[in-house]
């Protein structure tokens, strides 16, 4: 007496499909799991047994093995439960399982009712990758995982539900697939925000190259404002782009059973308290962190120097890398985190540093200290700093709508337009993602240009990296304004925002 039936497993972000052996054997009464399962899988023995048991069904008083192969692969999480659940009811023979390439998954309750389980779209991906042509799944996850091509999605309320559809009397109808009706979700928009025009340039800038930025400014001059209105400009997400986020999402069960998809850039804004473990990720069984969250995206952090240093410095290869790996106990896990960083910061800690009505009452020693907070590895991956000021009392009398994002988002999807064309046969998305070849190629400069970077170079005592990313600023200031050529204007702009001086602090 023994069964065999699919289900799935997650690995990273990545599907893999795992056989649920179940062997029914004499002997004194016993139920045992195997196939290196953790503790979530090994309690599915008491929903099981329950489950059979409240929908009206006999649980075996015999030696019951379940195996998860293949065997040398952790397994975790509740998602093994129905189809443990199944396999024994099989091995009895009291039902047939279907004939076609079928796999389950689903955690039960007590009472036999499907719930919701994370991973739910890679390991639909992953099962049409395995030839498997229909997947029974909870009813809440149902719209999600028909965002895998070429898979017929079962929708599956309860186990005597899904027993009669196995049966034949009645059968369940397969979920549509998920189209979205809604409207896109409003964001915040900068036609909201008065004056601070330097800074909405800076934004545009950052937005049209992908590029990484600073903004520095007292208490209430508008630095959170401006950040979360970014998303508003950035270019809207490919449907690949949507699929790729949508999957780290889901891992985390964070996808909306009504609108699975994520159809807009995320923006991930975590408290300064946060470890280095929730930043990059982490836990006994390695899962996604912020800079994940955040990829193809913007992570903004606000308060920068109140950050820990541990969790700042996570950031530098990620940073370079894109992607970020986590190694524990358990095994490795690489993670995609192309993001784009944001940061915010008070000029001292008291804020008012500089401020022309004298209210600071930090020692030079003291705003030293604060900006020293920030090492200098960490602000040389950052590509733009930019002066917030306060806003002066007539530009919050006169009450002026600025200039609305669907205008700004034109530019930059414009400017991104032509880094598409320029950057077609590879996989580099932006001027930010640049690597030497692509530097040479389409950052040369002419002879002017080339004495300007000099000077500026042996002034601020740049490094290579800094020289690097003005070079990548200053082409996209080129592509804003339709110039197949860096020009002087264009790298004057580019060297300026690596120049930012806080009393005897150069921060960058």
């Amino acid at each position: 007496m023994i069964s065999h039936l699919k289900s799935m497993g997650i690995d990273g972000i990545e599907g893999y499909p795992v056989s649920v052996e179940c062997f029914i054997s004499n002997g004194l009464p016993a139920f045992e799991v195997v196939g290196l399962p953790d503790v979530s899988v090994k309690e599915a023995r008491e929903r099981v047994r329950a489950a059979i048991k409240t929908s009206g069904l006999r649980f075996p008083p015999s030696r019951i093995t379940v195996n998860l192969a293949p065997a040398n692969t952790k397994k975790s999480g509740t998602l093994y439960d129905l189809p443990i659940l199944l396999g024994i009811l099989a091995a009895q023979g009291m039902i047939r399982l279907p004939d076609e390439q079928s796999a389950f998954l689903g955690e039960l309750s007590l009472e036999g009712k499907l719930r919701p389980i994370p991973g739910v779209l890679p390991m639909a991906i992953a099962a049409v990758k395995a030839g498997i042509h229909t997947l029974y799944v909870p009813m809440q996850n149902a719209p999600e995982a028909t965002l895998a091509e070429g898979l017929t999605v079962i929708p599956v309320f309860s186990v005597p539900q899904l027993l009669a559809h196995l049966a034949g009397t009645p059968t369940i109808t397969p979920q549509p697939k998920w189209e979205r009706t809604e409207a896109p979700r409003e964001t915040p928009d900068f036609k909201d925000v008065m004056g601070q025009e330097n800074a909405k340039r800076a934004l545009e800038i950052a937005a049209a190259g992908g590029h990484n930025i600073l903004m520095v400014g007292p208490p209430g001059s508008g630095k959170s404002m401006l950040a979360k209105r970014l998303p508003s400009i950035l270019p809207e997400m490919t449907p690949a782009e949507s699929l790729e986020v949508t999957q780290i999402h889901s891992i985390m069960g964070l996808v909306d059973p009504e609108s699975p998809l994520v159809t807009v850039r995320p923006f991930r804004s975590p408290h300064h308290t946060v470890t280095a473990p929730g930043l990059a990720g982490g836990g006994t069984v390695p899962k996604p962190g912020e800079i994940s969250l955040a990829h193809r995206g913007v992570l903004f952090l606000d308060e920068l120097p109140e950050f820990r240093k541990e969790s700042m410095e996570v950031l530098r290869q990620p940073l370079e890398d894109g992607v970020v790996t986590i190694t524990r106990a358990s095994g490795t896990e690489t993670y995609p985190c192309e993001f784009m960083l944001v940061c915010a910061m008070n000029p001292c800690r008291c804020g008012w540093y500089g401020d022309p009505s004298g209210r600071c009452t930090c020692s030079e020693q003291s705003v030293q200290n604060y900006v020293g907070r920030i090492s200098g590895p960490l602000l040389d991956r950052i590509d733009i700093i930019i002066e917030v000021p306060a806003v002066s009392f007539d530009e919050l009398r006169e009450r002026k709508e600025g200039e609305p994002s669907a205008a700004i988002r034109d530019r930059v999807n414009a400017a991104r337009a032509i880094q598409h064309r320029r950057f077609a046969d590879t996989p580099i998305l932006s001027n930010a993602h640049m690597g030497p070849e692509q530097l040479r190629e389409f950052c040369m400069l002419s002879k002017d240009c080339a004495e300007l970077m000099r000077e500026a170079f042996e002034r601020l005592g740049l490094t290579a990296r800094s020289y690097d990313r003005i070079l990548k600023v200053a082409r996209t200031i080129a592509d804003l304004e339709g110039e197949e050529e860096i020009g002087l204007t264009h790298l004057a702009e580019a060297i300026q925002y690596r120049t930012y001086q806080i009393g005897r602090n150069q921060i960058i």
